[in-house]
């Protein structure tokens, strides 16, 4: 008993530690955003609302923000809907190469963005095409595909596809199964999906760095304010 409070202890002084290095620097950006001074120290060298006055007549800043948003939502609904075909796939069918087909898809989560990047930028450099929002779409769509099929493979397999067998042997169609059976039992992670590749997209930044052109996303715009 007496080992185990020492370690409830050690574990809770542990967890305190941990969060407090990992929060600590972003509780303190709020207190620097009404410092007076353009440098982050302590202490402040007077409290203003300056920054954000300026934010708000940001026009530069305001279209990097909407092109992320925009960015973002195409990236969450595509990768979505790619990944339901592919987790579909993956759990209901078996075929030839599935595994060299799932590990395909999975990829982009072990290699380094930078790789990913460039070498998307070649072959649409190769192709001819323009660098803008849509090639930023189109890379997002890389690294957001695995995150969508991980979590709506937890979806399929969370429900028994006899219930879609049941659906056609009473005569639905089979868009009619996708849209009364399957799709109302894969809403909470769909809903998963959009969230998590929503949220990766619009915090990424090396390959809209790469493939954004003359329209910045909110993190390459940021960037390019701290250099």
């Amino acid at each position: 008993m007496k080992r185990t409070g020492i370690a409830t202890r050690v574990l809770a002084f542990y967890v305190t530690v941990y969060v407090t290095i990992l929060y600590f620097p972003v509780l303190l950006l709020p207190v620097f955003s009404f410092n007076n001074s353009a440098t982050p120290k302590l202490p402040l060298s007077g409290f203003t609302f300056k920054w954000y006055e300026s934010l708000s007549t940001n026009a530069t800043m305001h279209a990097a923000a909407w092109n992320s948003l925009v960015v973002g939502a195409s990236a969450a609904v595509l990768s979505t809907i790619l990944g339901i075909c592919a987790a579909r796939a993956i759990t209901r069918y078996s075929f030839r190469g599935k595994g060299a087909a799932t590990g395909l898809i999975m990829a982009p989560l072990v290699l380094p963005e930078i790789i990913i990047a460039i070498s998307l930028l070649v072959v649409l450099l190769g192709l001819g095409l323009e660098l803008s929002l849509l090639t930023v779409i189109v890379g997002h769509l890389l690294i957001c595909v695995p995150y969508s099929v991980t979590v709506l493979v937890s979806g399929f397999e969370g429900f028994d596809p006899n219930m879609e067998a049941a659906s056609r042997d009473l005569g639905e169609t089979a868009w009619g199964t996708l849209r009364r059976i399957t799709l109302p039992m894969l809403m909470p992670s769909i809903i998963s999906s959009l969230l998590v590749t929503f949220t990766i997209s619009l915090d990424e930044f090396i390959l809209a760095f790469f493939l954004s052109g003359t329209e910045p996303t909110l993190p390459v715009y940021i960037w390019g304010q701290l250099r």
